[in-house]
């Protein structure tokens, strides 16, 4: 600390505060990562799998803490862009100051990285307080000073009060046209979905089709399938946006469309001209609806050790081994399969991926299909699809079905998807939370303990005023992510840190949500019961935090 805080009120001085500030946490990883990475290295001097296993709390602190960084940066060009566009008001300038207070504190001072793991610079990650005081520079020390006050928390609560009906706390960022799409999604998940949702998830009841169907009207399923194979041809910030406003409503319906997103996303990237002309328009129309089938017991994210495996038999092949947690299999008309054709090619060289064709089932006749069964596994939240174990025993497959007709390319071509997987993830993360903060809010202003509103409450005001922060943080974050993907830029390390981010804030959020509500909050009748069930989940699919950490360490170090 080598100045006193300086109290700056002016939009200038907080972006070059905000500027300067993001440059300090840049450099505090840039140094953690160099300690980090000495600490990892093989006496060849390369990344050792076995030293990053056992430095986990350090190598995933890391990662932690380059979210936290990017978050920062991300805030900081948040305020410069709505500067810039002559947007940026008293909300807004909140939304920065606490975030910018609050993360930069917690990056100097531990960072959560679950309920009981903390990340701290000196310890976690190696450096003295004296490497870390010289990266807590006077920008730094106003900001956390000024930024996340009481004052602050209670002038946000007051602006989100009267926010007049906006569909987000203070400005998304971006342009006219995606707040379009954002208000069309926002009105059918007001009147189609909201009504109807936890009775759906209360009975573990599928959603219904006609709500497909008029998804399927809206475009959803084809936003970014390009307009030659029937799709809509619209940049990949369009689906966070409507997966962030579907999962808002209910996330079973958010993730619909994300099914549709990444069955086409592998076969624009590794299908043949004729397999994308014979799927994609069927996709982009909502008349074929696909589901992702990876996952093997006993396997989770270890796709290497998969055992499944398909046999070319003439003109076909047969599938034959079990699935699990296959999500919306029943109703599904084709499968992108990830399975061994190659048993002699161990780990990922011997996968294939294979697009299997089924009739659609019921509940009734889930599977009316020779060669396939299964069975399903009852969950806490995420409803709406239905999860399933599926055993194959020997089902077919066209051979013009293997994924660009190449084998052993399964792996490398799912790995394609995984950046707009993520990013797809944390909007649904960011939708999942915001339906917390709308259920939290409405409930803190109607409820009334001792002569006043529980928004009245500052511990009650302050977890609202909190949830809004993350979210824009976290928002911020996806959207970067996906204006690089539209970009063609490499993002899976920005991905990564949406996915990562994002999910930790739809809990923290769902988790204030009910705390607000009290014991009612534990009744099942409440909606926010159902809103922290599926907010659990968003820590594990896609990549579990852990994985999601140590992916994002791994490409750090390797960096460095």
């Amino acid at each position: 600390m080598s100045a006193s805080p300086v109290v700056s009120t002016e939009p200038q001085d907080l972006l070059s505060l905000a500027r300067e500030a993001a440059e300090a946490a840049k450099g505090l990883v840039a140094e953690a990562t160099r300690r980090v990475r000495a600490t990892v290295l093989s006496d060849e001097g390369k990344i050792s799998a076995e030293k990053m296993e056992t430095a986990q709390h350090a190598t995933h602190g890391l990662a932690w803490t380059a979210t936290y960084a990017e978050g920062v940066r991300e805030l900081a060009a948040y305020a410069q862009r709505l500067t810039e566009s002559g947007e940026f008001g008293e909300t807004e300038s909140l939304l920065v100051r606490i975030g910018l207070g609050e993360y930069l504190d917690q990056i100097f001072s531990g960072i959560p990285m679950s309920q009981g793991e903390m990340v701290r610079p000196t310890g976690s990650l190696g450096l003295a307080a004296r490497e870390v005081a010289k990266f807590r520079t006077p920008a730094v020390e106003t900001l956390i000073a000024e930024g996340n006050t009481a004052e602050n928390r209670a002038a946000l609560v007051a602006r989100i009060r009267d926010n007049g009906g906006a569909a987000t706390i203070g400005k998304s960022g971006l342009d006219e046209d995606m707040e379009a799409i954002r208000s069309e999604m926002r009105r059918f998940g007001l009147a189609e979905v909201v009504p109807h949702a936890h009775e759906w998830h209360s009975q573990n009841a599928y959603i219904p089709m006609e709500i497909v169907t008029k998804m399927a009207e809206l475009g959803v399923f084809g936003l970014t399938i390009p307009e030659e194979y029937g799709g809509m041809g619209l940049p990949k910030i369009s689906m966070c946006v409507v997966s962030e406003e579907l999962s808002r409503a209910y996330i079973g319906v958010g993730s619909l469309g994300t099914r549709s997103e990444i069955a086409a996303e592998l076969i624009l990237c590794g299908g043949t001209e004729e397999q994308k002309h014979r799927f994609l328009p069927g996709i982009a129309s909502g008349d074929t609806l696909p589901t992702a089938v990876f996952t093997e017991p006993n396997t989770g994210s270890d796709l290497a050790s998969l055992r499944t495996k398909a046999v070319k038999d003439g003109d076909v092949w047969r599938i034959s081994g079990n699935k699990t947690w296959i999500t919306h299999p029943v109703r599904a008309d084709i499968m992108t399969c990830l399975v061994r054709t190659k048993p002699e090619e161990k780990g990922h060289k011997g996968l294939s991926l294979l697009i299997a064709e089924k009739p659609r089932g019921t509940d009734a006749e889930p599977f009316p299909v020779q060669g396939l069964s299964g069975g399903e596994i009852h969950v806490l939240g995420y409803r709406g699809m239905k999860e399933y174990e599926l055993a194959f025993d020997n089902f077919e497959v066209p051979a013009a079905n293997l994924l660009g007709e190449v084998e052993g390319k399964g792996f490398a071509q799912l790995m394609q998807t995984f950046e707009s997987a993520r990013i797809q993830t944390a909007a649904r993360a960011i939708g999942v939370a915001q339906n917390a903060l709308d259920l939290g809010l409405r409930y803190a202003e109607e409820r009334v303990q001792f002569g006043k509103a529980l928004i009245n409450f500052p511990r009650v005001a302050d977890k609202i005023a909190m949830m809004a922060v993350e979210i824009n943080i976290a928002r911020q974050l996806t959207y970067f992510s996906a204006r690089e993907k539209d970009e063609g830029k490499r993002c899976d390390l920005e991905a990564g840190m949406a996915k990562l981010l994002g999910a930790r804030v739809a809990w923290a959020a769902a988790d204030n949500a009910l705390q607000i509500h009290g014991g009612n909050g534990f009744a099942l009748e409440y909606a926010v019961s159902r809103v922290l069930c599926d907010a659990r989940i968003l820590s594990i699919f896609e990549g579990a935090a852990e994985i999601q950490a140590q992916v994002i360490a791994r490409r750090l170090l390797e960096t460095a």
